[in-house]
């Protein structure tokens, strides 16, 4: 038997640079960001957090890359969701979602709020190589949840949007040392360290450092590359940056992986 709380609930179901999807649990609703991988694995994913994907109401799409927008068709159609998403990365991933029934295609503006109930959602646009990438961050009974990835940097602007959040799900795309030794294209790497690329280890951890607050008490590291990165590594960076300043880790707040394939334990905001 489930208890009824008046609590937000997370979990990080996927994140990597193969798949990205994450849910956001309140009273009123389910809601899923992104849907990076097969409808199918996404359905796995929800059932082994004890949850059913046919209860999931919203999907929020972040950019039309496919290791965030690829099922996003497929839910609407087969489960009937509401996708939301900017008017931009509709017509970028128009080609490659399929038909959606029009009254589940929803307009969701960079740097506006829609309130869904009990649930206040932001959305804020990030510098990343895509028509119009937005991220989002979650109110609900005075918590509040930010997730960002996908980025260049973080300018002071979404650092001041983003700033004192219960929770975070933020990027750690890739330790820079591996990526330029790795085997990838020059262009390709030139691609993720720039401006409209990805937070590698050391830039997560000091943008980490500017949005922190008191009341942030989870800190999930996303979107780790494969090839490029390794979980103990991005969390010893971030960690190592959080000691120098000295904040508790540990005590204070918390600091959890993620995983391409195997979602985070559903927490309680």
């Amino acid at each position: 038997m489930n208890e009824e709380t008046d609590d937000m609930k997370i979990s990080i179901l996927a994140s990597g640079s193969a798949g990205n999807v994450t849910y956001i649990e309140t009273p009123k609703h389910k809601v899923l960001v992104d849907a990076g991988l097969s409808g199918k694995k996404i359905a796995s994913l929800m059932t082994d957090i004890g949850r059913d994907i046919n209860d999931v109401d919203t999907l929020l799409v972040t950019h039309e890359h496919t290791d965030h927008a690829k099922a996003a068709g497929i839910l609407a159609r087969k489960y009937d969701m509401n996708v939301y998403a900017n008017e931009l990365t509709w017509d970028a991933m128009a080609h490659t979602v399929g038909k959606i029934p029009v009254e589940k295609k929803h307009i969701f503006d960079m740097g506006k709020v829609i309130t869904f109930d009990d649930l206040d959602v932001e959305s804020f646009g990030v510098s990343h190589d895509a028509a119009a990438p937005q991220f989002y961050q979650f109110h609900h009974n005075n918590k509040s949840f930010v997730i960002l990835t996908d980025t260049g940097y973080v300018s002071e602007n979404v650092q001041g949007t983003i700033s004192d959040a219960d929770a975070y799900l933020f990027e750690c795309n890739h330790d820079i040392e591996m990526l330029r030794m790795g085997g990838y294209p020059w262009s390709l790497k030139q691609r993720i360290l720039g401006d409209k690329g990805h937070l590698s280890n050391e830039d997560g951890a000091d943008a980490l450092m500017n949005v922190m607050g008191n009341r942030t008490k989870k800190i999930f590291l996303g979107h780790l590359s494969k090839d490029n990165n390794m979980k103990e590594l991005a969390h010893l960076t971030v960690e190592s940056t959080m000691k120098e300043h000295d904040l508790a880790v540990g005590s204070d707040f918390n600091v959890f992986d993620t995983d391409p394939e195997k979602a985070t334990k559903l927490v309680i905001l």
